[in-house]
C-alpha cells in the first residue's frame, strides 16, 4: 500500500470517514481530519485522538477562505464530506454541502497544487437503471433523487478539474456501505424503531425494495486496491457486492439478532410502486466486474454485510445505554 506524507479527510469524523482516517494512520505521516460536525461526531475518532499524525480541524467546506490554508502540502484528499440522507426534501440543502462544497474542496486543490483526489460517489447517481447489476458506463445517467443529482454534479466537476488542470482523480460510486458508527440507514432504523416498540416494526415501502449492501471494510479495502493498482488520470469505479438482499429480509435480520419473538412487521405500502420514499430506487445491485477484473473481492456478501453491521451497532447502542 502506497505511503502519503499527508492526507487530508473531509467528513472524518463520519461513518466512513472515521474508518477511512483510522486506516490512512497507518500508512501516513500527517492526516487531517476537516469536519464541521453537523452529522460526524469526535466520538467517532475517540480511538486515534491521542495519535500524534492526527489533526481534527473544525470548519466548514463552505467558507473558502478558511479551508485552503490546510491544503498546504497534501499529498492527497480524501473527500467524504457530504449531507448524507437521500431523503432531505430540501435541495439548497445538496447544493450547498455536497456540490458547493466539492466546488471549494477542487479550488483549494487547484491553488496548494496538490495533484490527487479520491470521491465517495453514489449509486443514486444511475437513478432507477434498466440494466442490474448497473456498470460503469451506464447512460444516460438520471438520478431520481436530489442527493443523487447532487453527487452526479460533483462527479463532474471532479472531471473537469481532472482534465482541465491534471488532478488525478478516483470517483467511487457505492452501494449501501453499512457497519460500526452508522448513523442513519435502514439497519439503524430498524434498530431504532425496534428499541422503541419490540411488538411492531414499521417498514418504510412494500418490503421488496431489493438493493446491495457493502461492510465499511471491505469498501475501504477496495479503495485502497484501486489506488494501488489504477494508473489513468480519472477513473470511475463501482464499489459493492455480487448479490442483494430485500428491505424485508433486513428486518428478519435485526429482529433475529435483537433476539425479539412475535414482532409484526407493518408495511407502510410506500408510494409509486411500493418504493419508500420519493427517490427511493427500489433495485440496486452494481456492476463490480471493473473492480473484481483487478483482482479485489468483498470478504461479505450482503447478508453478512447487514448481520455484522447490525450486530456493531447492537452492541454501540448496548454500550451507550
Amino acid at each position: 500500500m502506497q505511503r502519503f506524507s499527508k492526507a487530508i479527510v473531509t467528513g472524518g469524523a463520519g461513518f466512513i470517514g472515521s474508518h477511512l482516517v483510522e486506516k490512512l494512520l497507518e500508512f501516513c505521516d500527517e492526516v487531517v481530519v476537516l469536519d464541521n460536525f453537523s452529522s460526524g461526531k469526535i466520538e467517532n475518532l475517540k480511538d486515534v485522538k491521542d495519535n500524534k499524525k492526527l489533526e481534527v480541524v473544525k470548519l466548514d467546506l463552505l467558507e473558502s477562505k478558511e479551508i485552503s490554508d490546510e491544503f498546504a502540502g497534501a499529498e492527497i484528499v480524501f473527500h467524504v464530506a457530504a449531507n448524507p440522507e437521500v431523503r432531505i426534501a430540501e435541495p439548497k440543502v445538496h447544493l450547498e454541502q455536497n456540490v458547493l462544497a466539492t466546488y471549494n474542496v477542487l479550488e483549494a486543490m487547484r491553488k496548494a497544487d496538490v495533484k490527487k483526489i479520491v470521491f465517495t460517489s453514489s449509486s443514486t447517481v444511475y437513478g432507477e437503471a434498466k440494466k442490474i447489476p448497473t456498470p460503469e458506463d451506464y447512460g444516460v445517467l438520471e438520478p431520481i433523487s436530489m442527493y443523487g443529482a447532487a453527487k452526479l454534479a460533483s462527479e463532474s466537476l471532479i472531471s473537469g478539474y481532472a482534465h482541465t488542470y491534471g488532478i488525478i482523480s478516483f470517483i467511487f460510486r457505492f452501494a449501501n456501505v453499512v457497519g460500526k458508527r452508522a448513523n442513519h440507514g435502514v439497519i439503524y432504523d430498524f434498530i431504532q424503531k425496534l428499541i422503541r416498540n419490540k411488538n411492531e416494526l414499521e417498514i418504510l415501502g412494500d418490503g421488496t425494495q431489493r438493493k446491495s449492501y457493502i461492510h465499511v471494510s471491505d469498501c475501504l479495502d477496495a479503495i485502497f486496491y484501486v489506488l494501488d493498482k489504477e494508473k489513468s488520470q480519472y477513473c470511475v469505479y463501482n464499489i459493492g457486492n455480487l448479490d442483494s438482499i430485500s428491505v424485508s429480509e433486513i428486518a428478519d435480520i435485526v429482529i433475529e439478532e435483537m433476539r425479539l419473538k412475535k414482532v409484526k412487521k407493518k408495511f407502510t405500502g410506500g408510494i409509486d410502486g411500493g418504493r419508500g420514499w420519493v427517490g427511493d430506487v427500489k433495485y440496486m445491485q452494481l456492476d463490480v466486474s471493473k473492480l473484481t477484473s483487478l483482482g479485489w473481492h468483498p470478504s461479505l456478501n450482503s447478508r453478512e454485510a447487514i448481520r455484522r453491521a447490525c450486530r456493531e451497532l447492537l452492541e454501540n447502542a448496548i454500550s451507550s445505554s
